[in-house]
């Protein structure tokens, strides 16, 4: 295992996209190191109409014009929603859907406190292992992540960090980003999928109908996996 240092976030935003699937998110809630593994992230760039910063610099915003690697969390739909600043000042991914992760650093019955974390609303039902992270906002919930905590500030060894545990998919998926309103570049394909986990990110492209390979989405096969 390896932390993630500040210059692997040094990167153009669709390569740090497919580059962060995989890695696993550490965040210590309390006494427990609460994980997920990253399977679904989205580019975003200053220059194009569907991110933030394309609507200009805010106090708000200011941390997708900070270093590479500076956190930027913002509400989505009434929930906490995690972002990454990459190179190029206004230019960000956001790290979209992922699976609970466990192993010694962060054993199996961290899930418990996972589920009650992030309950099925409307009921207070346990929210099955398999869903716990499909969602910007369902992970962020998850993992204890907060916008008031962690915006404009930078990953750290004792709180929360990136570890790459040496996974890499198999192939990735390519596509459309979601939530993109008409008129605001909604056509350029900046989000990335783990091909493995598919069925477990926010929306699987290829459960729609008539998809079509090479039109609706680009499927990369890669030859390391983990």
């Amino acid at each position: 295992m390896a932390r993630l240092k500040p210059a692997f976030f040094d990167q153009e935003p669709c390569d740090l996209a497919r580059a962060l699937l995989g890695k696993v998110l550490r965040h210590r809630y309390r006494d427990r190191w609460l994980a997920c593994r990253i399977i679904e992230t989205e580019a975003y760039y200053l220059a194009e109409r569907g991110s933030h910063s394309s609507r200009g610099y805010t106090p708000k915003r200011a941390a997708m014009f900070m270093p590479p690697g500076t956190i930027y969390m913002y509400y989505a739909r009434g929930g906490d929603s995690l972002n990454i600043s990459a190179r190029g000042e206004g230019n960000a991914v956001l790290i979209k859907s992922g699976i609970a992760y466990f192993d010694r650093e962060s054993p199996r019955d961290n899930l418990v406190r996972m589920q009650k974390l992030n309950p099925v609303k409307g009921s207070g039902k346990q929210r099955p292992v398999e869903k716990l992270c499909s969602g910007q906002t369902l992970l962020c919930a998850a993992l204890g992540l907060k916008v008031g905590r962690w915006d404009q500030q930078q990953f750290d060894r004792q709180h929360f960090y990136i570890d790459d545990v040496g996974y890499q998919p198999r192939a990735i998926i390519q596509t459309t980003r979601l939530g993109i309103p008409a008129g605001r570049d909604e056509h350029l394909m900046y989000r990335y999928i783990d091909y493995a986990h598919a069925g477990q990110c926010t929306r699987n492209p290829l459960r729609k109908r008539n998809q079509q390979e090479g039109r609706d989405y680009v499927l990369h096969r890669l030859s390391a996996a983990g």
